[in-house]
């Protein structure tokens, strides 16, 4: 490209030169030509007018006289009727430019000079016009050189751009070159980059999210396995299977939530549901895990309350604040449900130590943890509330207790609090 560039820049000026150049030497040589020929005529006259005023005086007329008339690289003849003719300088013997003046008495002057000083003049020209032409083009060259660089260089750096994109590299570069279609291609670059970094981000964060979402559902399903396979009771297989199949379509209720999450972070399949069933599964799920650690899990507050959202979505919600206090807490998690204007709030605390100082306002932020966890738990709870219209706070940090807000739906009848079991 940068050679078409400097090839079709000199083009357009040779031919301009080539153009404008003829035509100015066709008028200089004119201009020339004529110029000495007007010089010419107009010694002739002036000899003329000295010979008739020297012949009106009865002066004398010699070649002296007339020598400091005429220019010394002219020839002048002087004829005078009964005289004999004067000669002034040497006479050219090549072409030349002639002038003949004739008087009221029959007096004739001629002047000549040779073409070659009109020649010469020409060449003179022409060796301007010429340099004035070479400074052109050189001119010419070095602008396309830097125009072509100008265009060229630019091209390079989008063409890098491009191929660091197409190696797995999506930062924007964020640099432009002032000439606007250029600019138009960076920022659609740029824009591709930034569209490719947030897809990346958006799988990574489905891989992490995935993976600390899908253990506490597989470590369930493990736990009522294992219980399955100690046992010889048929009753409590059957049971236990039961619980197991319940806890396989929780599982394939959160794979779900991921896939649409990954799509659409707003997507949201909000419809009425009974709290009351969410929180009992919750604790019949987690309440194993907590008997093994010596520990408990107890729900108490409103009952009967309905609120709008996705039952999975709720659920995993709690699954990973009641996760987050077995794992970071300590003595009874404690579920309580109550009303507050037209919302419904789930609240969860525990016995622990409660939730470090310096970590409350950035607790829900990804990698943040108070211990050596992944400190993705409680932000992707933050965003599963948020994804159906409410909101997960930090209302107390000693003792820890967090709060679960959903829009209400208003019930028939108020039913009284549930005690604390």
């Amino acid at each position: 490209m940068r050679r078409r560039l400097i090839n079709s820049t000199l083009a357009v000026v040779l031919v301009v030169i080539a153009v404008f150049g003829v035509s100015l030497v066709i008028v200089e040589t004119r201009t020339i030509s004529n110029s000495a020929q007007e010089s010419v005529d107009s010694e002739a006259l002036r000899l003329i007018s000295v010979v008739e005023s020297r012949l009106l005086g009865a002066e004398r007329i010699t070649p002296d006289v007339l020598a400091e008339q005429v220019d010394p690289t002219r020839y002048a003849r002087v004829e005078i009727p009964g005289r004999p003719a004067i000669e002034v300088g040497e006479r050219p013997t090549d072409s030349v430019l002639r002038s003949t003046e004739t008087g009221e008495d029959g007096e004739k002057v001629t002047v000549e000079e040779s073409r070659s000083a009109v020649t010469r003049e020409v060449g003179r020209t022409l060796m301007i016009i010429g340099a004035v032409a070479l400074l052109a083009i050189v001119s010419a060259v070095l602008l396309a050189v830097r125009q072509a660089n100008r265009l060229t260089s630019p091209l390079t750096d989008l063409a890098e751009t491009a191929e660091r994109l197409g190696s797995g590299d999506p930062r924007p570069r964020h640099k432009r070159y002032g000439v606007t279609e250029l600019d138009r291609v960076a920022d659609v670059l740029d824009a591709s980059a930034e569209r490719i970094a947030r897809m990346l981000t958006a799988e990574r964060r489905l891989a992490a999210d995935a993976s600390h979402q899908l253990r506490t559902p597989l470590t369930a399903l493990s736990m009522r396995i294992e219980e399955i396979s100690v046992t010889d009771d048929p009753d409590t297989v059957k049971e236990e299977a039961n619980i197991a199949l319940t806890q396989v379509e929780r599982l394939t209720d959160v794979v779900e939530r991921l896939l649409t999450n990954a799509r659409d972070p707003r997507t949201g399949s909000a419809v009425f549901f009974d709290l009351d069933e969410v929180v009992k599964q919750q604790i019949e799920e987690w309440r194993p895990a907590y008997r093994s650690a010596g520990r408990a899990v107890v729900c108490s507050g409103k009952q009967g309350l309905r609120a709008v959202g996705t039952p999975g979505a709720v659920a995993q919600v709690l699954a990973a604040l009641i996760e987050n206090s077995l794992m970071h807490g300590g003595g009874t998690v404690a579920l309580r449900t109550r009303v507050t204007g037209n919302q419904v709030v789930i609240e969860v605390t525990d016995e622990g130590p409660g939730v470090p100082a310096d970590l409350g306002a950035r607790i829900f932020e990804r990698t943040i943890s108070g211990r050596n966890s992944t400190g993705i738990g409680l932000a992707v709870a933050r965003d599963l509330a948020e994804a159906d219209g409410g909101r997960l706070e930090l209302l107390q940090q000693q003792p820890p207790v967090f709060a679960l807000f959903l829009s209400r739906v208003a019930p028939a009848r108020e039913e009284p609090e549930r005690p604390v079991r």
